[in-house]
């Protein structure tokens, strides 16, 4: 623990050094090439999706109809409707890439704008918010939640001789390996509200951060030196990962249509998880022996946020909850003051490396990544919720009564996460008359929680009262195959969570005309062993119970220009 402690003191001075150190060479070596062009160019795409649930969901099918907090039961006028073969997306997005350079200078402007139609479905979810155990009807829109228009990236990048560069602005990095699940791309959230699962280009869903990032290549190492500062300029909402919390189409089962976000207020100003907070992270990445490597340390909020629960003896580390929460007494009713809990995403301590070569023997490319987080937060308290043991129900006293469903708390534990992969092209050729060998890939992504203790009573998910498990071990595969030199690909991706059950199957076809014209076809298949099947319950749900009802077919079509 003491090296450990020494290692936080010396590595943020490091990576701030060579980030900041990088603007402080001198001029000497600072000549820029092509002193006076100026060249642009204006690339982007128009982009519409449509997509069609696949199964009747269990929200929809009862009403929510469990007796409403302090209320009687309401009528269940809002129950056995369908979600089947109804349409749950219908969106468009126009996006704009600005590239220039200018005495040797690079700048880049992205922006996006996203628009969705509210579908008869997604209504259907908003009507949910009047009943069930916790009315939260009477907030905003659930379109309003994947409506949006932001500038994706803004930044502009400046060579220092031939060996740096500097870049400052909204900008992304990646410092990982893996594709399905993230172990050392912990830099960013993702917006993961309006596609859950599975939209292709990370790029598109990771949330940009105003950065200043450096590089510096070493070529007598035959590797190069890699460090940012996030210097806390950002928005609240560029904070973590953002979850479909307003109860639409993408949030965990069986909560569609509870808008959590009416009595779960995020704050990003409780000491620990402080978006003000600078966080940096220094990495080296290099090549020996045909291995391309890295070793890196990130610190950086934690992706996924937890609940500070409006219960004392129970504040993440004695900070209370802020904010006016409202909720509704049901159909017709007013809403009354009700704040549960501030979302918060705390920093964590990330010491990671990756890996890749080639293998002669396998004629694949061998990958990992190996992460060690330390005081990684998880909600504690399993079980089905107990209002004597949470503060907005037992008159806001301290008690030793588990509330159940992760309102218990938060606890800190060092995580372990590690992926391998193989990719590989395969020879399908004579078999199935593909146009040239198929990429096909395999990656085994596995957590595990260190010093686990069962007494320490994690539970899976806020607001979830099935406990966590030790390990998480997910196995995933996917080939693509092309046909008319790359004009038609079908495609086939797969899942298991190897520990809880459950999985995922996606087949999928994507085509192009032309040079402009993209389309993607594909269905997002569920299944799970174990799902909740009311809100507010102590069932055992695990990862793809989330998915519960949520199978879908879609499709996207993108116009480049």
């Amino acid at each position: 623990m003491k090296r450990y402690k020494g290692l936080k003191r010396v590595l943020p001075s490091l990576a701030a050094a060579t980030a900041l150190g990088a603007l402080a060479i001198p001029s000497a070596y600072a000549e820029l090439e092509g002193a006076g062009d100026f060249n642009y160019a204006v690339s982007g795409y128009l982009r519409g999706w449509l997509s069609l649930n696949l199964e009747n969901q269990a929200e929809l099918r009862t009403g929510n109809q469990i007796t409403p907090f302090g209320n009687p039961g309401t009528p269940g006028t809002l129950s056995n409707r369908e979600s089947k073969w109804k349409l749950s997306q219908v969106r468009g997005s126009v996006l704009v890439d600005l590239d220039a350079s200018w005495s040797g200078l690079k700048f880049k402007t992205i922006a996006r704008l996203d628009r969705e139609y509210k579908t008869s479905y997604l209504e259907d979810l908003e009507d949910l918010r009047s009943v069930g155990p916790l009315p939260t009807n009477g907030g905003d829109s659930i379109t309003d939640a994947y409506n949006n228009f932001d500038f994706r990236e803004v930044w502009v990048e400046a060579p220092i001789g031939d060996r740096v560069t500097v870049k400052f602005g909204r900008q992304q990095l990646v410092w990982g390996e893996s594709d399905f699940f993230q172990a050392l791309d912990v830099v960013h959230g993702y917006d993961l509200s309006w596609r859950l699962f599975f939209e292709g280009e990370n790029e598109e869903w990771r949330k940009p951060l105003i950065l200043l990032s450096t590089k510096i290549r070493i070529p007598e190492a035959n590797g190069l030196i890699a460090a940012y500062v996030r210097p806390g300029l950002d928005r609240c909402k560029d904070i973590g990962t953002t979850f479909d919390l307003n109860g639409g189409r993408w949030f965990v089962a069986p909560y569609r249509g509870f808008d959590a976000t009416r009595i779960n207020r995020p704050n990003c100003d409780t000491p620990g998880a402080d978006q003000d907070n600078w966080t940096y992270g220094l990495r080296w990445q290099g090549e020996a022996y045909g291995v391309n490597y890295s070793v890196a340390y990130l610190k950086a909020a934690s992706a996924e946020p937890v609940l500070n629960p409006n219960t004392p003896g129970r504040y993440y580390r004695g900070n209370a909850p802020t904010g006016n929460g409202l909720l509704s007494a049901g159909p017709g009713g007013s809403a009354v003051p009700f704040l549960a809990s501030n979302l918060i995403h705390p920093n964590i301590d990330v010491l990671g490396l990756t890996a890749s070569g080639y293998s002669d023997t396998l004629d694949a490319v061998l990958s990992t990544e190996v992460a060690y987080v330390f005081d990684q937060p998880f909600n504690v308290g399993t079980g089905v919720f107990n209002g004597a043991g949470f503060g907005p129900t037992n008159g806001n006293v301290a008690t030793t009564v588990n509330p159940g469903i992760g309102l218990g708390g938060i606890i800190e534990k060092d995580v372990l996460v590690a992926m391998l992969r193989i990719d590989k092209n395969l020879n399908f050729e004579n078999l199935l008359g593909t146009t040239r060998p198929s990429f096909s890939s395999v990656q085994l992504f596995n957590k595990k929680i260190v010093n686990f203790e069962g007494s320490d009573d994690i539970a899976r998910l806020f607001f979830y009262g099935s406990a966590r498990k030790e390990y998480e071990s997910i196995l995933t595969a996917f080939t693509v195959l092309n046909y008319r030199n790359d004009e038609i690909n079908p495609g086939f991706a797969i899942g298991f969570d190897l520990i809880n059950g459950g999985g995922f199957a996606i087949p999928s076809v994507s085509m192009t005309f032309g040079d402009k014209w993209l389309a993607k076809l594909e269905a997002d298949i569920f299944w799970d062993a174990h799902s909740n099947s009311s809100q507010l319950s102590g069932q055992d749900s695990q990862l793809f119970g989330y998915f519960k009802g949520a199978s879908q077919l879609a499709f996207r079509i993108t116009r480049q220009f």
